[in-house]
């Protein structure tokens, strides 16, 4: 789980700063790059990896739930959860459920038909930039957007520090530094992938 979460929050970063080329007004900026990304031998090579590191870490999250809930199958006869933890730390599953959800949605409205021949026209889509224009100008494909956005928020503000802290990164020069690190990354990321759609989504009404 620590290792794949670190794998896909570079991901996360690099994806956030091919997106912000949409905000540009040249739509052959962003598709000049969404081309390259497509034909890259290295990126090619490296997208199986990327989607076993989902795998994986979906995997490893059901398998890390059940076995939980198979050490404790009986409930503490007094607990208060708040006290010790908070909502999100204790929900990581379920707000990781929404992201997939998220995740395939995305993955449907810009990966597939980008990657994919139509069946129809036997070809891609080669105008991702304006694809996007198109699915962000709807509010609530948008509001969505932000919901999981929000989401990701918290579950990377857990599972970023967790990761650390589970590879044996715990000690108290480093700990402040990396929890600031991960305050951060949590905060800024998300709220970079929210304000896309939100900036474009507003342009067009």
């Amino acid at each position: 789980m620590a290792v794949t979460g670190l794998f896909l929050v570079g991901f996360l970063l690099e994806h956030l700063l091919s997106n912000l080329m949409l905000l540009s007004n040249d739509p052959n900026l962003f598709n000049g790059y969404a081309e390259f990304m497509k034909t890259n031998i290295f990126i090619r090579v490296a997208e199986p990896v990327l989607f076993a590191g989902f795998i994986f870490h979906i995997t490893y999250a059901g398998i890390i739930t059940y076995k939980n809930k198979q050490a404790r199958p009986k409930a503490y006869s007094y607990n208060n959860p708040s006290e010790n933890s908070s909502w999100f730390s204790r929900n990581m599953g379920l707000t990781g459920l929404v992201i997939l959800a998220f995740l395939l949605i995305h993955l449907n409205s810009f990966f597939f038909p980008h990657k994919l021949p139509n069946p129809i026209s036997g070809e891609a889509h080669t105008d991702l930039y304006h694809d996007a224009y198109e699915k962000f100008a709807s509010i609530p494909y948008t509001a969505f957007y932000v919901f999981a956005m929000l989401l990701l928020c918290f579950h990377l503000m857990h599972g970023f520090q967790s990761s650390f802290q589970t590879l044996g990164a715990r000690h108290p020069k480093y700990s402040p530094f990396i929890k600031i690190l991960g305050t951060g990354f949590a905060i800024l990321v998300p709220l970079g992938f929210a304000l896309i759609p939100l900036i474009i989504c507003i342009k067009q009404h």
